[in-house]
Protein backbone atom coordinates (compact mmCIF):
# COMPACT_ATOMS: atom_id res chain seq x y z
CA UNK A 1 0.00 0.00 0.00
CA UNK A 2 1.79 3.36 -1.13
CA UNK A 3 2.03 5.69 2.04
CA UNK A 4 1.63 9.29 2.33
CA UNK A 5 3.23 11.77 4.90
CA UNK A 6 0.89 14.13 7.01
CA UNK A 7 2.54 16.93 8.61
CA UNK A 8 0.39 19.12 11.56
CA UNK A 9 2.16 21.44 14.35
CA UNK A 10 1.15 20.93 17.68
CA UNK A 11 2.70 22.31 20.82
CA UNK A 12 6.11 21.34 21.19
CA UNK A 13 5.37 20.22 25.37
CA UNK A 14 1.99 18.14 23.81
CA UNK A 15 4.54 16.18 21.49
CA UNK A 16 6.80 15.19 23.98
CA UNK A 17 3.70 14.03 26.30
CA UNK A 18 2.29 11.81 23.54
CA UNK A 19 5.70 10.54 22.35
CA UNK A 20 6.50 9.07 25.94
CA UNK A 21 2.59 7.71 26.71
CA UNK A 22 3.45 6.15 22.74
CA UNK A 23 6.93 4.99 24.24
CA UNK A 24 5.14 3.60 27.29
CA UNK A 25 3.08 1.32 25.45
CA UNK A 26 5.69 0.54 23.19
CA UNK A 27 4.54 2.18 20.38
CA UNK A 28 5.86 4.82 18.05
CA UNK A 29 3.72 8.28 17.81
CA UNK A 30 2.91 7.19 13.73
CA UNK A 31 1.46 3.81 14.92
CA UNK A 32 -0.66 5.62 17.79
CA UNK A 33 -1.59 8.12 15.14
CA UNK A 34 -2.28 5.75 12.37
CA UNK A 35 -4.37 3.87 14.97
CA UNK A 36 -6.51 6.61 15.97
CA UNK A 37 -6.71 8.11 12.43
CA UNK A 38 -8.54 3.97 11.73
CA UNK A 39 -10.48 4.30 14.97
CA UNK A 40 -12.07 7.59 14.21
CA UNK A 41 -13.23 6.58 10.94
CA UNK A 42 -14.76 3.73 11.72
CA UNK A 43 -16.30 5.53 14.72
CA UNK A 44 -17.68 7.91 12.11
CA UNK A 45 -19.23 5.14 9.97
CA UNK A 46 -20.33 3.79 13.25
CA UNK A 47 -22.35 7.24 13.54
CA UNK A 48 -23.47 7.54 10.41
CA UNK A 49 -25.17 3.97 10.40
CA UNK A 50 -26.44 4.58 14.08
CA UNK A 51 -27.61 7.91 13.08
CA UNK A 52 -29.63 6.48 9.67
CA UNK A 53 -30.89 3.75 11.58
CA UNK A 54 -31.96 6.07 14.59
CA UNK A 55 -34.02 8.35 11.71
CA UNK A 56 -35.37 5.06 10.21
CA UNK A 57 -37.07 4.09 13.41
CA UNK A 58 -38.31 7.47 14.30
CA UNK A 59 -40.12 7.92 10.63
CA UNK A 60 -41.75 4.40 11.03
CA UNK A 61 -43.49 5.56 14.78
CA UNK A 62 -44.34 9.18 13.07
CA UNK A 63 -46.00 7.28 10.10
CA UNK A 64 -47.60 4.62 12.35
CA UNK A 65 -49.03 7.81 14.99
CA UNK A 66 -50.46 9.52 11.54
CA UNK A 67 -52.13 6.40 10.84
CA UNK A 68 -53.32 5.68 14.28
CA UNK A 69 -51.46 2.83 15.16
CA UNK A 70 -50.94 3.62 18.57
CA UNK A 71 -51.65 1.95 21.69
CA UNK A 72 -53.30 4.39 24.36
CA UNK A 73 -51.31 5.92 27.46
CA UNK A 74 -54.17 4.09 30.16
CA UNK A 75 -52.88 0.40 28.03
CA UNK A 76 -49.74 0.84 28.35
CA UNK A 77 -49.59 1.95 31.98
CA UNK A 78 -52.01 -0.92 32.61
CA UNK A 79 -49.51 -3.40 31.16
CA UNK A 80 -46.49 -2.22 33.41
CA UNK A 81 -48.52 -2.28 36.32
CA UNK A 82 -49.24 -5.51 36.05
CA UNK A 83 -45.96 -6.99 35.03
CA UNK A 84 -44.72 -4.76 38.34
CA UNK A 85 -47.06 -6.63 40.07
CA UNK A 86 -46.45 -9.79 38.74
CA UNK A 87 -42.22 -9.16 39.33
CA UNK A 88 -42.92 -7.64 43.02
CA UNK A 89 -44.50 -11.25 43.52
CA UNK A 90 -41.48 -13.27 42.83
CA UNK A 91 -38.78 -11.26 44.52
CA UNK A 92 -37.66 -13.34 47.37
CA UNK A 93 -38.52 -12.14 51.19
CA UNK A 94 -35.19 -11.44 52.80
CA UNK A 95 -34.77 -11.03 56.33
CA UNK A 96 -34.55 -7.26 58.01
CA UNK A 97 -30.61 -6.61 57.93
CA UNK A 98 -29.01 -5.57 61.27
CA UNK A 99 -27.16 -2.06 59.13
Amino acid sequence: MAETTVTIRVDPELKNAFSRAAEAHDRTDEELLREFMQDYIETQRTDSEYEQWFRRQVQIGIDEADAGDVIPAVQVEAEFAALRAASQRNLPVCPRSRF
